[in-house]
């Protein structure tokens, strides 16, 4: 795999992290030569836990969605390490389930929307509470399905993911129940 784009934050890219990091990711072609393009972040940051000092951050773009790994480590080397692995996991996963929907010829199987939790009675007074956007993200939305969305937001640890409908054209979420299900919540068109 070549990587597109390797950039560094607080921190020199040298030609042996340039090739370390190459070198680790290029194992991963064996489970998805498919990669359409890679990003990696490595930052340095000024912290007390020197542990968490430097970070890795990965994205991989496959065609039906995002790998991503984000790790952190006292040692450079020792993050990319751990990234890796992390890639290496999610994308034997992402494959298998893939491969498993493409042989059986059916859909992984998503929850109807559980209903909104009721408000909390302590809260009396909307009044108290400013709500203030304190971080934006943008990305590019591909057209997929609910199926997809729920094996994306997995590859990449999180409760919720949205996505823009390959079916209804529309935006939408799938999330995590609690009962370990998933939720779809998509509007009415």
């Amino acid at each position: 795999m070549h990587i597109y784009k390797l950039a560094g934050r607080n921190v020199e890219v040298t030609e042996a992290l340039r090739d370390y990091v190459e070198n680790k990711l290029t194992r991963l072609d064996r489970y998805s030569s498919q990669i359409t393009d890679a990003r990696v972040t490595l930052t340095v940051r000024d912290v007390r836990d020197a542990g968490r000092r430097n970070r890795v951050e990965v994205q991989l773009n496959v065609p039906h969605g995002i790998i991503r790994a984000e790790e952190h480590h006292a040692d450079m080397y020792a993050a990319i390490d751990h990234a890796s692995d992390v890639l290496e996991r999610q994308l034997r996963k992402f494959k298998t389930r893939y491969l498993k929907q493409r042989e059986d010829g059916t859909e992984a199987d998503v929850a109807s929307p559980m209903a909104a939790p009721p408000l909390d009675p302590r809260v009396d007074d909307v009044s108290e509470f400013r709500p203030e956007i304190v971080r934006q993200k943008s990305f590019e939305m591909r057209p997929t399905t609910p199926e997809d969305a729920a094996v994306q937001m997995e590859a990449l640890g999180h409760d919720f993911y949205v996505f823009l409908s390959a079916r209804s054209g529309g935006c939408g979420v799938v999330y995590r129940r609690k009962d370990g299900h998933y939720g779809l919540i998509e509007p009415k068109l």
